[in-house]
């Protein structure tokens, strides 16, 4: 999962990007707070995470814009402890709202649970520049696309979830017999197989790896 840190205080930034990297997620630090839709764009994001005081534009004012062009999650940092500024935020369309000093493991958490909820809850789901369609069993990066079947599909959700983390065969097996989709050892080599031909199809190539005797894993 990418996380987009917007914060203009160089400390903050290093103690977020080390917390977060820590905890497997990719970090990009947005650099141009005179154009930060244009950043958000072009980095995607997954979360953002966006201080409140900034130095060409507030957080909040920037939210609002933020809100009419795109819908991905934001936790609030701020430095106030001011119940007003948390309302403002909310109303702006902030997902939570966090201040500092914050609690390492307690941001962590919310930030865990924002992004649970948005796999659940979500038409697609995103990865890097990918999205993932489960609905219409497709996948789109940019002007590409190609369409997965139903193991193909159930197979990406689960290492898509467990990105960064070794997903064993039995794990698999067993979330395709979960859904009621018969499939032994031979049948999962050949949708991996697949799989990859397909992720290739749209530029992304060997990010499925293969762990000697242990499974697979999505980089």
């Amino acid at each position: 999962m990418r996380i987009l840190i917007i914060e203009d205080d160089l400390e903050q930034q290093r103690e977020l990007k080390q917390l977060l990297n820590s905890s497997s997620y990719e970090v990009v630090i947005a650099r141009d707070f005179s154009n930060l839709l244009e950043e958000v764009m072009e980095v995607m994001p997954n979360l953002i995470l966006l201080d409140i005081n900034l130095p060409m534009i507030s957080g909040e004012v920037f939210l609002r814009e933020l809100r009419r062009t795109i819908d991905v999650p934001v936790i609030m940092l701020t430095s106030k402890n001011n119940e007003s500024d948390e309302v403002l935020s909310m109303s702006y369309g902030a997902d939570d709202y966090i201040t500092k000093p914050y609690n390492p493991t307690i941001l962590l958490l919310r930030i865990e649970a924002i992004l649970k909820r948005l796999q659940q809850t979500s038409d697609f789901l995103t990865v890097d520049k990918m999205q993932i369609f489960p609905d219409r069993g497709l996948i789109k990066c940019e002007e590409k696309e190609v369409l997965l079947t139903k193991n193909e599909m159930l197979i990406l959700k689960l290492l898509v979830q467990n990105r960064g983390k070794i997903v064993s065969r039995e794990a698999i097996m067993d979330d395709l017999w979960n859904s009621y989709e018969f499939v032994d050892d031979n049948t999962l080599t050949v949708n991996i197989s697949r799989l990859r031909a397909k992720l290739q199809e749209i530029g992304y190539e060997d990010v499925i790896q293969t762990r000697k005797k242990q499974g697979y894993i999505l980089l």
